[in-house]
């Protein structure tokens, strides 16, 4: 046995050692309905922006019915982000600071809160409206953002090393169900108010076509966001803190084997004196320390980057699916439809892709990512992704004739799919295993915030680049196509692959191997560290 094997505390070595159990499923459970929130509050403002543009900016005396401003466009769908990018960083660092357990329930109040709020954002002008409804959300996104570094985190303490990427990823997995489930929720509720409350089609009547209870079915949508997270806050605060804060980062070794023996239902001893021994190894260097950047500098590179990168090209397909649905007549013209028509209809195909390329996605990264490991199923993902973009973009024009449009949404969905199974998974998973246990949260933060960042791109730019260069959209300068855009996609993701090759395959090995905790400051002098993967 390794030195560093026997000199590690009880604690930790049986929760590495731990079968399965029923606490286990418990964590992914209440740790995951935080990410079905999250999918679900970030994704459903897509589906409500139709309706937003068709209440609040229709010109009767045209066409076509209102959209949303460039502008306005750009706030509503990446205001929340902006606001993530800075949850991920507070919380993540808090996170490090107070303990997991000590901020995690911060975040769903926070989440509650703003949820309801965007559904209350009233006002006297569509300008007033939009102002409140982006204030919420950015603070929405706040809360949001701090469920990734805390639930990440929590879960890979919790888990055994055997199956603590399955567990990770079940967390993260959550959110293939939350997009569905906004899909599904506005499916019912436009079903539902569209029978209630028949409305001819903007055509036959513009007036007509948009009634004043279409008001209420954007509302209700978002404000369902905080159910959910409601449901989940009594559970988190009943979990006790992660033994490996309590033991590694809060320096109390008898309280970490108290809760651990509560969840474990086993003895484990008190090792104070043990705990003494470690802290006086030295290996407490800092985030700015020469001794972070020589073991785990290039880590963090690898985990900021590729996720930066992947989200570029993930959140602007998500955002903007409904956009290529319209283009390639998937989804009729808005004219032809009803306010609550056209919200159905979208409604209806994002949730057939959910079903079929989003949700199963998540779950073959979770039944297969201790098996053939993090890095193969990113290398993977980022490849795959490159070649249905490609697919999609040199025979553009041929998917978008009739005969051939089932076609294109098939092959969209298969960039979906291996997206979750794929670099989407497994960029959450790996910076929640790879860095030490007081710096792990704020380095995941920084991680996830890098990712939030590249939505950002995403949802903005993919915005302006797609529209048509030689018909625009209302208001909208002349961009680059959806076919070209599509190109610049694929040489995002084909730069995800190569970034890969700096971020270490932490299958079957404990968090302190991987961190380096499980080493002595004789081990560090050498330059011990983890290496890159390079297979």
């Amino acid at each position: 046995m390794a030195r560093s094997e026997q000199q590690g505390l009880q604690v930790l070595s049986a929760l590495d050692a731990a079968k399965r159990q029923w606490y286990h499923f418990t964590a992914i459970v209440v740790a995951g309905m935080g990410f079905f929130t999250d999918a679900y509050d970030l994704f459903c403002i897509s589906l409500a922006t139709k309706l937003l543009g068709r209440i609040y900016y229709t010109d009767l005396s045209l066409p076509n019915p209102g959209t949303l401003p460039p502008s306005v466009a750009a706030a509503v769908n990446g205001v929340a982000f902006c606001g993530t990018l800075s949850g991920q960083l507070f919380f993540g660092w808090l996170g490090d600071k107070l303990g997991r357990k000590s901020v995690y329930g911060m975040t769903l109040m926070v989440m509650v809160i703003c949820s309801i709020g965007s559904g209350l954002s009233l006002g006297h002008t569509p300008k007033s409206v939009m102002a409140r409804l982006c204030f919420f959300r950015f603070w929405l996104g706040f809360g949001i953002g701090g469920d990734y570094p805390l639930s990440a985190t929590i879960m890979s303490e919790y888990a055994n090393k055997k199956t603590r990427g399955a567990f990770i990823a079940a967390v993260f997995a959550m959110q293939g169900f939350g997009i569905l489930a906004g899909g599904i929720v506005t499916l019912i509720i436009s079903a539902a108010f569209r029978a209630g409350f028949p409305e001819p089609a903007y055509q036959d009547n513009a007036a007509a076509s948009t009634g004043p209870e279409a008001d209420f079915v954007w509302r209700i949508i978002l404000m369902l966001g905080a159910v959910p997270a409601l449901l989940t806050y009594y559970w988190r605060m009943k979990m006790p803190e992660t033994a490996r804060y309590t033991a590694l980062v809060a320096k109390d070794a008898k309280l970490a084997a108290a809760d651990m023996s509560k969840v474990l239902q086993v003895e484990l001893e008190d090792e104070s004196k043990k705990m003494e021994e470690m802290v006086c190894r030295g290996n407490d260097f800092g985030l700015f320390s020469p001794q972070f950047a020589r073991r785990h500098g290039l880590h963090l590179v690898g985990t900021a980057t590729t996720w930066f990168l992947l989200d570029i090209a993930f959140y602007s397909q998500n955002l903007f699916q409904k956009d290529i649905f319209t283009v390639i007549n998937w989804i009729p013209k808005a004219r032809t439809m009803s306010a609550l028509d056209e919200v159905f209809r979208i409604s209806r195909a994002q949730t057939l892709l959910a079903l079929c390329g989003t949700v199963p996605g998540y779950w073959f990264t979770v039944f297969l990512i201790d098996v053939v490991g993090r890095f193969a199923i990113q290398l993977m993902g980022f490849f795959m992704m490159t070649v249905f973009m490609l697919g999609l973009a040199v025979p553009y024009h041929h998917w978008t004739t009739p005969d051939n449009q089932i076609r294109f949404v098939v092959m969209y969905g298969f960039t979906f799919f291996f997206a979750n199974f794929g670099p989407n998974a497994t960029t959450f998973v790996v910076p929640a295993e790879i860095f030490p246990a007081r710096l792990r949260s704020t380095c995941h933060g920084i991680s996830a915030a890098c990712g939030k960042a590249g939505a950002i791109i995403g949802a903005f730019g993919f915005l302006y680049a797609a529209q048509d260069p030689h018909k625009p959209d209302a208001g909208y300068k002349p961009g680059i196509g959806v076919r070209n855009s599509l190109f610049v996609l694929a040489g995002i993701n084909l730069l995800g692959f190569a970034f890969t090759f700096l971020v270490p395959e932490a299958n079957g090995k404990s968090l302190e191997e991987m961190s380096g905790e499980a080493q002595d400051d004789e081990d560090a002098a050498r330059g011990a560290t983890v290496q890159p993967s390079m297979a």
